[in-house]
């Protein structure tokens, strides 16, 4: 439970953990639980529901103004957190991802969230690979059924390490040029919160398609079965 709890109150105030880490650990050592957690929300099928954005949007805050943290460090280290997660996540679907979804212990792992990735991958191929980085949940499971399905490995590093680059450049910088504005300190919780919808908006959007489309075929199914006869 005192997990649970603890990624629940990194949802609520990634700002206020960094700011902690860096006084607890120093700036030197306090990249180590960024990296972690970037690592894990896209190395673990388990763990989606990881604030990667709204957390290198917090930690750009702190690599501006002497705030403790090296942009360039930053950067660098969180792309290859953001890398190393998707390629273990690749390799754990490709030799036990059947197993694994079969088992249905991972609960994250639903009928409609599959579905939605996998019509992206099914869509754009290779490309998905980058294109999920910026829809929370899905990137957590593209990589893994990009394993499952056996794509192509050369393909799936080179978008690999285009989607980890960019992301992360996208949400440190945003941070880093824009978190001193008055405005976003004035009102930083409804930033956070702002950046965590507005990211989701592209995955709800999709599982609600997704559902759509799914009970449509279904009810098209008696039809063209009487049609047959």
């Amino acid at each position: 439970m005192e997990v649970i709890q603890f990624f629940i109150d990194l949802l609520r105030d990634p700002r206020g953990f960094i700011a902690q880490w860096i006084i607890e650990l120093g700036p030197v050592w306090v990249y180590t639980p960024l990296f972690l957690i970037i690592f894990v929300e896209t190395g673990l099928v388990v763990t989606p529901f990881l604030p990667g954005d709204s957390l290198l949007f917090c930690a750009g805050i702190f690599a501006a103004d002497g705030g403790g943290l090296n942009i360039f460090v930053l950067i660098i280290l969180m792309t290859i957190a953001a890398i190393l997660g998707n390629t273990s996540n690749y390799w754990i679907g490709r030799k036990v991802g059947q197993a694994i979804v079969a088992s249905g212990r991972v609960k994250a792992l639903t009928p409609e969230r599959i579905e939605k990735t996998q019509a992206m991958l099914d869509k754009y191929g290779s490309i998905a690979v980058f294109l999920t980085r910026f829809f929370p949940i899905i990137r957590t499971f593209a990589p893994f059924l990009a394993g499952m399905g056996e794509m192509h490995f050369g393909r799936f590093t080179l978008f690999n390490v285009l989607g980890g680059v960019t992301w992360v450049c996208v949400f440190t910088l945003l941070g880093y040029f824009f978190g001193g504005v008055p405005f976003v300190q004035d009102h930083f919780e409804l930033v956070i919160i702002g950046i965590v919808v507005i990211s989701f908006i592209p995955t709800i959007a999709g599982l609600i398609k997704a559902k759509m489309s799914s009970n449509k075929k279904k009810a098209e199914q008696p039809t063209s079965s009487t049609n047959e006869e």
